[in-house]
C-alpha cells in the first residue's frame, strides 16, 4: 500500500472495531461480576488503611499467596499475621485499576498503587508506585482473591 496516511487508518478502524466486538461480547453477568469485583477491591483497600485482618481474611480465599513488595512469596496466614502485628501498615492507598477481565469463574485485574508505607516496613514513612496483577476466583458461590503480585515501580534517575 503506497498511502501511508490510508494504511494508519485502516488500522485505527481495525483495532475500533475489534474493541467493540469484544465489548458486545461482554454479558450482562461480566458487567455484573465487574462490579462486584471492583467493589471488592475498594473493601481491600479500605481493610489495609483501617488495618482489618477479618476482612481480608473474607475477601481472600485460603489458597491466597502473593508475591509482595518486598519480593517475598507469601501466604494469606502470613500477610494476616504480619497485618495484625503491626509490621505491615499502609496509611495512605490509591488503587487504579486498569486492566479488570471476567474470563467465566476467573477475573484478572491488573494496575497501578500509590501507597504510603507504615508501620514496620523498611520503606515507612515513604511513598512509592506499585504495579499489581490478582486473580480473583469464585469459590463456594463467592468471589475471592487467590493470588497477586505486586511489585515497587524503581524511581527515575536522572540519566
Amino acid at each position: 500500500m503506497k498511502n501511508p496516511i490510508l494504511l494508519a487508518v485502516l488500522l485505527i478502524l481495525t483495532s475500533a472495531l475489534d474493541f467493540a466486538q469484544a465489548a458486545a461480547t461482554a454479558t450482562p453477568d461480566d458487567k455484573h461480576v465487574e462490579e462486584e469485583i471492583r467493589q471488592l477491591n475498594g473493601e481491600e483497600v479500605d481493610a489495609f488503611l483501617h488495618k482489618d485482618a477479618q476482612v481480608m481474611a473474607r475477601i481472600w480465599s485460603d489458597d491466597f499467596v502473593v508475591t509482595n513488595p518486598l519480593n517475598k512469596f507469601v501466604t494469606k496466614q502470613q500477610v494476616l499475621r504480619m497485618v495484625e502485628s503491626g509490621f505491615l501498615v499502609i496509611t495512605s492507598f490509591d488503587r487504579q485499576i486498569e486492566y479488570l477481565r471476567v474470563y467465566g469463574d476467573i477475573v484478572i485485574v491488573a494496575g497501578g498503587e500509590t501507597v504510603v508505607w507504615g508501620g514496620k516496613m523498611p520503606n515507612a514513612g515513604k511513598t512509592e508506585y506499585l504495579r499489581f496483577t490478582a486473580v480473583w476466583m469464585k469459590q463456594a458461590g463467592k468471589w475471592q482473591e487467590i493470588a497477586r503480585h505486586a511489585n515497587i515501580v524503581p524511581s527515575q534517575q536522572p540519566g
